[in-house]
């Protein structure tokens, strides 16, 4: 049986017995400058006394970019959405001799010292779809959150809804589109797609913060909505319009043997005509913070409260998920939930529901931070 560490302990490689945590963040995806705001959040964070953190931002190109451990770098300041520059002097993760890692030099092999623990921010493909989930476990580096498997289904909004199904969740209409089909069988992918009630929203299969999803009304806006999706992947994903209110719900792995808890749900309530959002899109979520409020507790009966936290440790078991999960639900005037989606790595931004939720629920944004970072450390790596 698993038990959860001595957390005062002093076992780590860094100064007076730190964890040196590797905080990754930007990446190759469309989602970089936001993973760039969640990484700012969480160094700031982070309890100086405990971990001793090591920023390095990923590239759009794919290099490690490695910062001082300043807090004036971790604000990563200025109106224009932040981007990892180029390094000069790009860094990768080598074992050492034992069961060790280290940070070191491309070009002379130095070492920058060692690794105790991972937290990769990364949003998107590329860093949230089990690629670098699985780079990290052949590596064998201690990493927060899910692992290859659930990031991957996570990340592919085709197969998630097919876990979901499997587990007995209510899941809306849905057509699948992919790039063959679409280069291939338009017409007929085209007639699938209007068969599901109006309106529609076309999204990316493995993509998120609401980039390339358009709402469509009618049959005629299909082709250029499925065209700006395919900017973000050849794989598009149409869902049926399900009327009803937007749902959330915070999932923390539990310790050992222990369940998974969720936190209480909460709304996002989005403002009539504050910057014209039609639903809870990009610019709302992370430029307008004008533009929705959080509700948490979300105003449901007792009743609905228990139903969607019991629902989302469900949804988190579907996708063999660890560390952390955000589970957004419709809740229908039936009283009903239908699973929207999961995403395994949540937004950490000042505004970001998931740490909100926790924070409302009991759970401060720091202590949110080290539970992440010890139960990485209680799982390891490999099959367990």
């Amino acid at each position: 049986m698993t038990t959860e560490p001595d957390r005062n302990a002093r076992l780590g490689s860094g100064a007076d017995g730190r964890l040196r945590v590797l905080v990754l963040f930007g990446g190759r995806s469309s989602e970089h400058p936001i993973s760039c705001i969640t990484a700012s959040g969480v160094l700031n964070a982070m309890d100086p006394d405990r971990y001793e953190a090591v920023p390095v931002g990923i590239t759009a190109t794919g290099r490690w970019h490695g910062f001082a451990a300043d807090p004036v770098h971790w604000n990563l300041p200025g109106g224009a959405l932040p981007q990892v520059p180029e390094p000069a002097d790009p860094l990768a993760l080598r074992c050492t001799d034992g069961e060790g890692h280290e940070l070191v030099s491309v070009a002379s092999g130095e070492s920058r010292g060692a690794i105790d623990v991972v937290f990769p921010l990364l949003h998107g493909p590329f860093g949230e779809d089990g690629t670098l989930q699985g780079e990290l476990e052949m590596a064998a580096v201690p990493y927060a959150g899910a692992g290859v498997l659930a990031s991957a289904v996570g990340m592919d909004k085709h197969f998630m809804k097919v876990a979901f199904q499997a587990a007995g969740l209510q899941v809306g209409p849905w057509e699948t589109i992919t790039d063959r089909q679409w280069r291939g069988e338009r017409e007929a992918v085209l007639e699938r797609v209007a068969a599901l009630a109006f309106p529609v929203f076309v999204k990316p299969a493995r993509a998120g913060s609401s980039f390339g999803i358009t709402r469509v009304a009618g049959a005629d806006g299909l082709v250029a909505a499925i065209e700006e999706a395919r900017r973000f992947d050849p794989k598009v994903v149409v869902e049926a319009g399900i009327v009803g209110r937007e749902i959330e719900c915070a999932v923390l792995d539990g310790h050992g043997v222990q369940a998974p808890r969720a936190s209480l749900p909460g709304e996002i309530v989005v403002h009539d005509g504050s910057a014209q959002h039609e639903f809870y899109d990009f610019q709302a979520k992370y430029q307008d913070d004008t533009a929705a409020d959080l509700s948490c507790p979300a105003d449901l009966p007792e009743a609905a409260i228990d139903t969607v936290r019991r629902l989302a440790v469900v949804a988190f078991d579907a996708v063999d998920a660890e560390g952390l999960s955000r589970v957004d639900f419709f809740y229908t005037p039936a009283g009903e939930f239908v699973i929207n989606e999961i995403n395994t790595m949540p937004g950490f931004t000042p505004i970001s529901m998931y740490p909100a939720m926790w924070e409302r629920s009991g759970l401060a944004y720091g202590d949110l931070i080290d539970e992440l970072l010890q139960l990485a450390l209680e799982r390891g790596t490999g099959l367990h």
